[in-house]
């Protein structure tokens, strides 16, 4: 007699399950987002396979089964084994390379290089120790033009096309790879899951099979995932769960140049930035992003000023934009690229309230050059002086950097790791700085000439704008 299988509801957004299908899911308060996943035999669990290999020493510190108590003060606290990836900028994003047993994501549109920084790394890295390249979405033959064409060393590395998830690990447990990537967990499939690959069902249970591949023998695993139209990892929030770091490759086919962020990482910093620049022979890693951003006319145009922000664990000099112009419409526009929409609008007030400068019936343009993200609040006082430096078509000088956040009683906060900021700056040639007074500096910088201000007033008198 055939045995009934179950379903289930699973949420598409993050991942939660039901008995019964609900318009809107009660973890997440997504609507319309649960769908019917029909589940795979009550045993499948019990038949996954022990990956250990206890005869060969295949297996990593990082393996997972029966622990014993320990007492916090007796945690070993040795430094975790690092692999190297052979890019410098790769490995400062993953906080020091590749920890064996940990589950990286790296997520980006199609073209933003992936597959072509993940084939640099593994064919580099398969010179000195076995790596694995699964390719999911791709022949061997174009894998293997790819690598020709980039001039990259393939004596050594070893390739599959599969999408069995379990044939896999079959493979790589008779391989035994200290580093495995999986292009992409989208197209790969279990054979007991009723559904299609990608589904939530399919993306799920793949990368966990995956994930308790690389626990249980040490392996450093790569997934490969697609974004959303929104640029966010496709795939159901458990996945993010899952991984030990999710990092971003961001760029447009427009620019040469591609920013790796990680989003999340166990092992290392957080909002951490690596930049590369795409060539005929790949991705090359910008060991100076700061002097690639600041590529700036000779002549400096009103509305423009350079700022500094922190990125995980070094300072970042970038390029702001401000364009203000007559509005033809009832309702002025406000464009914000690389900046918050909502933090732009409530400066804008914060601008007329305590600065006198009254833009409301004029079209604000902001724009980070070089397509980075402004993610934190050290920008605020900037984009109010190029703002107003637009709206006067006064330029400011040209060797002026500018930071601080900006209050809503119009007050400047300070921002931390100031004096690093400062240092940045004057490294590239800046010589005057409008900073927050509690940043500024007890020993001035040679060269550099400092004004410390309280409130927006003062900064606007500082420029002679006011």
């Amino acid at each position: 007699m055939a045995t009934k299988r179950k379903t289930a509801y699973v949420c598409n957004e993050c991942g939660a399950d039901y008995t019964k299908w609900a318009g809107q899911c009660s973890a997440c308060g997504t609507w319309n987002s649960l769908s019917e996943v029909r589940l795979g035999p009550e045993h499948r669990d019990s038949r996954a396979a022990n990956f250990t290999d206890a005869q060969s020493g295949y297996a990593g510190t990082a393996v997972a089964g029966h622990g014993q108590v320990q007492k916090l003060s007796e945690i070993d606290l040795s430094e975790l084994p690092r692999i190297p990836t052979n890019a410098g900028e790769l490995d400062r994003v993953l906080g020091g390379g590749l920890v064996p047993g940990s589950v990286v994501l790296i997520g980006g549109h199609p073209g933003a290089g992936k597959s072509t920084i993940l084939l640099q790394t593994l064919c580099h890295l398969s010179r000195t120790m076995p790596a694995l390249y699964i390719t999911g979405e791709e022949s061997l033959q174009q894998v293997a033009m790819r690598a020709r064409r980039l001039g990259l060393p393939a004596d050594d590395l070893q390739m599959l096309s599969e999408t069995d998830v379990e044939r896999i690990c079959q493979v790589a447990k008779e391989v035994k790879p200290r580093v495995v990537v999986v292009d992409s967990i989208q197209v790969m499939h279990m054979s007991d899951v009723q559904s299609a690959p990608g589904s939530v069902a399919q993306v799920r249970e793949s990368a966990a099979y995956l994930t308790r591949f690389a626990k249980q023998t040490g392996t450093a695993l790569i997934l490969v995932g697609h974004v959303t139209k929104d640029g966010s990892l496709a795939g159901p929030k458990v996945l993010e769960h899952i991984i030990d770091c999710s990092i971003l490759l961001e760029g447009t086919h427009d620019s040469r140049f591609r920013t790796l962020r990680a989003h999340k990482n166990r092992f290392g910093a957080v909002n951490e930035l690596g930049v590369f620049a795409m060539t005929e022979q790949g991705l090359k890693e910008v060991s100076n992003p700061s002097a690639i951003f600041l590529q700036r006319a000779e002549e400096v145009a009103a509305g423009s000023v350079v700022t500094s922000v922190w990125e995980g664990t070094r300072p970042l000099l970038v390029e702001l934009q401000a364009l203000v112009d007559d509005s033809s419409l009832g309702n002025p526009r406000r464009v914000a690229v690389g900046l918050d929409h909502n933090r732009l609008n409530m400066l804008l007030a914060v601008l007329h309230r305590h600065g006198g400068v009254l833009v409301g019936d004029q079209d604000v343009f902001i724009n980070v050059v070089g397509g980075v993200k402004v993610m934190e609040t050290s920008a605020d006082l900037t984009l109010l002086l190029a703002v107003v430096s637009s709206f006067r078509n006064r330029p400011l000088p040209r060797d002026l950097m500018v930071f601080g956040e900006v209050g809503l009683a119009g007050e400047i906060r300070p921002v931390p790791s100031g004096q690093e900021r400062l240092r940045e700056a004057a490294k590239h040639g800046f010589r005057k700085a409008i900073v927050p007074a509690a940043n500024r500096l007890k020993n001035d910088i040679d060269g550099m000439e400092m004004r410390a201000v309280k409130t927006l007033a003062e900064a606007l008198a500082a420029i002679d704008m006011s």
